[in-house]
């Protein structure tokens, strides 16, 4: 059983060590040549490690909704809390584009949208391949949705944008976002080399950087970019904003702070078979590479497990981090 306590204590001490950081907010040298992934890269969890080390309040913040956290699954368990109906997050996506196929449709990004909204609700085509194995403990619907309120666009002559937030600020070439007390904010940007995507957790909640990163070639379904080109990028870095960890825990045999996920060695790539076996602590177990929350292709991912919706629903409470989403 995997315990709260250790995984807090894993996560700072993941906080307290050094990180690589990007220096440069931003490129446009002519001669930038766009990169397409290879292997699914989202550096969330370092981001998050680098924030966690250098401001206090953002670990008393970490602190709290976790223990928030545990005590609403706690209370979940004992039947003290009531449903309370789906909560209907609003969208703003902020596109930066600087060519025509940058610039994506607003087609294509109601299409986005609606895949969260299947993947969320579980109601998305691939559901059926869930293994009976893990069947039991499939999140079914999150009750969390998604609703577009806006897209704000703006030309830039940016050619690339790293993980160090430009994106966010006008004053960088980017664009502010919409009140994140009460918006969740989307950036689509035209490359990030080999990232796909990043994400903020709930300790930053209604902060001016708020919100989920995407590259526009994994945006959306149509015109995306194999192997990656289901918008399952999106479904990957909103599981972040909603307080999910990497799978396994980013550590080799780490904690995702999910009871019911099994315990695996890494991060997996590719389209694995079922049944993947790894080995854990002498436990030899097949793990649950189809989890959203792992690095496989967009293909091979079609499901959160109900300890990940209790995660979500924790911060989307009444009383969680992200309350203020659920006033508009």
């Amino acid at each position: 059983m995997k315990k709260l306590l250790f995984g807090v204590i894993a996560l700072g001490m993941l906080a307290a060590c050094n990180t690589t950081e990007e220096t440069a907010n931003l490129t446009e040298d002519t001669n930038a040549r766009t990169a397409t992934a290879s292997r699914k890269s989202c550096p969330s969890e370092e981001i998050r490690a680098e924030l966690l080390k250098n401001d206090a309040k953002a670990r008393a913040r970490f602190a709290a909704i976790e223990a928030g956290t545990e005590k609403f699954i706690q209370a979940k368990k004992l039947g003290r809390v009531l449903a309370d109906g789906t909560v209907e997050i609003p969208v703003v996506v902020n596109l930066l584009y600087r060519t025509t196929a940058e610039n994506l449709s607003d087609a294509r990004i109601a299409e986005q949208i609606a895949v969260l909204n299947k993947d969320f609700g579980a109601t998305n085509s691939d559901v059926n391949k869930i293994p009976a194995e893990f069947a039991s403990v499939a999140a079914g619907d999150t009750k969390v949705r998604f609703r577009l309120v806006k897209t704000v666009r703006k030309s830039t002559t940016v050619r690339s944008w790293k993980t160090n937030d430009a994106m966010k600020k006008a004053s960088t070439k980017g664009i502010d976002a919409t009140d994140p007390t009460q918006y969740f904010n989307i950036w689509v940007v035209g490359d990030m080399g080999s990232i796909l995507g990043y994400a903020t957790f709930p300790e930053s909640a209604g902060q001016w950087n708020d919100g989920v990163v995407l590259a526009s070639k994994y945006t959306g379904v149509t015109g995306a970019t194999a192997p990656y080109n289901l918008g399952r990028t999106a479904t990957h870095e909103v599981g972040h904003y909603l307080n999910l960890r990497h799978i396994w825990g980013d550590a080799t045999c780490g904690n995702d702070f999910v009871a019911d996920t099994p315990t695996q060695t890494s991060s997996n790539g590719g389209s694995p078979t079922y049944p993947l076996y790894n080995t854990c602590g002498g436990v030899q177990r097949s793990v649950m590479f189809m989890n959203y929350m792992d690095y496989v292709y967009d293909s091979a991912m079609y499901m959160f497990s109900a300890g990940q919706r209790d995660r979500m629903q924790a911060v989307v409470a009444a009383g969680g981090a992200r309350a203020g989403l659920r006033n508009l």
